[in-house]
């Protein structure tokens, strides 16, 4: 007997075989989805807020942010299910800013995968089609029959939603959005209601499904983790707007703003003014203490503001000669406030000059620590020279 449970290993196992195979799209692939100062206003309040980016064929591109950043907002504008109060948005260069949703060429799927229960598998993938012709000039019963085979539940078009997992009820919501043959998928936190393991699972089976057949998608989500893991590019929503727009890689370690800096990831964020300069480095009075940093190509003076960010995982910690002295460069002293057992890790809290800082360490800390950091392994959010051109 076959358990869901060993079907979904099946499927992870073999998805993760081919991931390696897929590639990503080019940085000169055309533009397949485009928004040009989009806005939408209710009454007073702005839920989008002057939008211009841009997505290209065969893109995974992640909108990420907190609750209220317009995210779902900035969807629901693509799909047609919102009307734009100013801007234009445009799918590979045609305007669609007027046309209906049902015209726009889209697959969506909500954060309820709202299969109906009364249908079989095979029906509820069939659904999508009541609107349009599938592609490639196959019959609707082909057409259903290779996107079982795509998310890998071929051979159980006859079984009811309820006799299914989670997993495979959420690749059966796609396959329906997928049925017509959209150029453009859209997905809308479709894992929010699911637990932390299965949403770990569940978010490659999408990133999977999407590389093989190479279209263009937008995903939203207010999980972080989420969008590093499966998206090509990734927009990161702050009140209405993207205050960054970059690969995932670059968005964890090159933060552009204080915003992002702290939404994304473990962070600790420091002030400081620039007291002298020796080439790239610099040194700054942050709080009560000195600490020196690598400027990155900044070009900055003395008494200028540095806003500077650097990661849990490289500030270096020790207590004593027994756990190895001095806590590196930029040596100081905290206290140990609270400490989270992670398993392979454990993320401690600490307090510095009325601050929090985190630090990630193979055991529990307590009492005073030192600690430091390299100045390498800074990195500046920015630099606010009101101070020194007065």
């Amino acid at each position: 007997m076959i358990t869901l449970a060993s079907e979904e290993s099946r499927f992870d196992e073999q998805r993760t075989a081919r991931a390696s195979d897929q590639p990503r799209p080019s940085a000169d692939a055309p533009i397949a989805l485009e928004l040009e100062n989009a806005a939408k206003r209710y009454g007073e309040t702005t839920a989008v807020d002057d939008v211009s980016l841009a997505v290209r064929e065969g893109e995974f591109f992640t909108l990420v942010g907190p609750s209220g950043c317009g995210k779902t907002t900035t969807l629901r504008l693509i799909a047609g299910f919102e009307t734009l109060s100013d801007g234009t948005i445009r799918f590979g260069g045609t305007d669609v800013t007027g046309v209906p949703p049902e015209d726009r060429d889209v697959g969506v799927v909500f954060q309820n995968y709202a299969l109906f229960p009364h249908m079989t598998v095979a029906e509820n993938i069939a659904y999508g089609l009541n609107f349009a012709d599938p592609p490639g000039g196959v019959s609707d019963d082909q057409r259903v029959t290779e996107l079982l085979e795509l998310i890998d539940l071929g051979g159980m078009g006859d079984r009811e939603p309820d006799q299914l997992s989670g997993g495979q009820q959420q690749r059966v919501a796609i396959a329906r959005a997928l049925a017509p043959g959209p150029d453009v998928l859209l997905l809308d936190e479709p894992m929010s209601a699911l637990d932390a393991r299965l949403r770990e699972r569940l978010r490659l089976q999408v990133k999977e499904i999407q590389s093989e057949l190479g279209i263009t998608t937008v995903y939203v989500t207010h999980d972080q983790e989420e969008a590093l893991a499966i998206s090509d590019r990734v927009a990161v929503m702050n009140a209405g707007a993207p205050e960054q727009i970059a690969t995932p890689r670059e968005i964890y370690r090159r933060p552009a703003t204080r915003f992002v800096a702290e939404f994304i990831g473990d962070n600790n964020v420091f002030e400081g003014t620039v007291r002298s300069l020796e080439g790239e480095r610099a040194t700054l009075e942050v709080g009560a203490e000195t600490l020196a940093i690598d400027l990155e190509e900044r070009e900055v003076a003395t008494g200028d503001t540095i806003t500077f960010c650097v990661r849990p995982e490289n500030l270096q910690v020790g207590v004593g000669a027994e756990r190895g002295g001095s806590g590196g460069e930029n040596a100081t002293t905290a206290s140990v406030e609270s400490a989270e057992f992670l398993g392979e890790t454990t993320r401690v809290h600490l307090e510095w000059h009325g601050q929090e800082l985190l630090v990630r360490t193979p055991d529990p800390l307590s009492g005073d620590v030192a600690v430091g950091f390299a100045p390498e392994d800074v990195h500046v959010v920015a630099v606010d020279r009101t101070a020194s051109s007065r």
